[in-house]
Formats: C-alpha cells, structure tokens, sequence
C-alpha cells in the first residue's frame, strides 16, 4: 500500500473535498442534497473569517479523505471540536485511513484545549458506528436533530 500523509487542508483541496461530499452524500442516500457552490465552501475554509478547519489524508499525490470541523460552545463544558464529516474515499476504506484521520483529529483537539469532540452518525451506517466504537465513542439516543432552513 502507498504511503497515506496526513495534512491541514489547503484551498487547492476545495475540489476535491466536494467530490468527497458528493460521494459521501450518494452512500447516504441525499445525493441531490448537496448544493453549496464551490466558491462559498473557498471562502467559508479559506477566507478572511474561516468557520471550519480540515485535515486531508493524501497519497500518490491525490485527496483520498479528509475530515472537516469547527468550533462549537457548550455552556457547560466550553469549547469542543464539532466534526461535520470525516470521510474516506471507498477505494481507501479498510485500510487504516480514517483511524489516521480520527488520531489527528483527537490531537488536533487535545492541542487547541477543546473539551471533546462531538459529530452525528446516520443509525443505519453499521460501518461508521463500529469506526466509532473503536474509539470509544458515546452514543446518545436521547437528542433529536433540529434544523431550520432560512433560504
């Protein structure tokens, strides 16, 4: 196997990471769900304000994963890690990329003193929740999602 590196996203990335959006979005069933511009995700990571932060998983010069994140506030425990998707190209699945991926993450975390990491799982995507176990991850069913759409 290649060597995989792992590094801060960069905005050259952007294009490749939607294409990773994309592709996660299709194994999640909402591929028509996905609709921010390529422009919008540049300057959202990259511009004079970033709201996110990313790392990619990189080998034979190509983006084969990344994982995205931002701050979130907890009025009781303070600043920790939000981590909107971490995702693995599915040719790259199995082989260790996504755990490289999670560990830079944790340290990534640990440094900027952020209390936790926290994200979302789909319930029925039994290969991301094992992923997650390994970790020893927390599952709480008795939060739901609530979203407000302001088109």
């Amino acid at each position: 196997m290649p060597p995989v590196s792992i590094r801060p996203a960069q905005i050259t990335d952007c294009p490749r990471m939607l294409e990773l959006v994309q592709e996660l979005a299709t194994y999640e069933r909402a591929p028509n769900e996905v609709t921010i511009e390529i422009e919008h995700f540049m300057e959202s990571g990259f511009g004079p304000n970033p709201v996110y932060w990313a790392i990619v998983a990189e080998a034979e010069g190509q983006v084969i994963g990344f994982a995205l994140y931002y701050v979130r506030f907890s009025t009781w425990k303070g600043r920790k890690m939000y981590l909107e998707d971490i995702l693995v190209t599915e040719a790259w699945r199995g082989k260790g990329v996504g755990s490289l991926l999670m560990d830079e993450l944790i340290t990534i975390a640990r440094e900027k003193g952020f209390k936790g990491i926290t994200w979302q799982v789909l319930d029925w995507n039994e290969p991301a929740i094992n992923f997650y176990k390994r970790y020893a991850a927390k599952f709480d069913r008795e939060w739901l999602n609530v979203t407000i759409d302001t088109p």
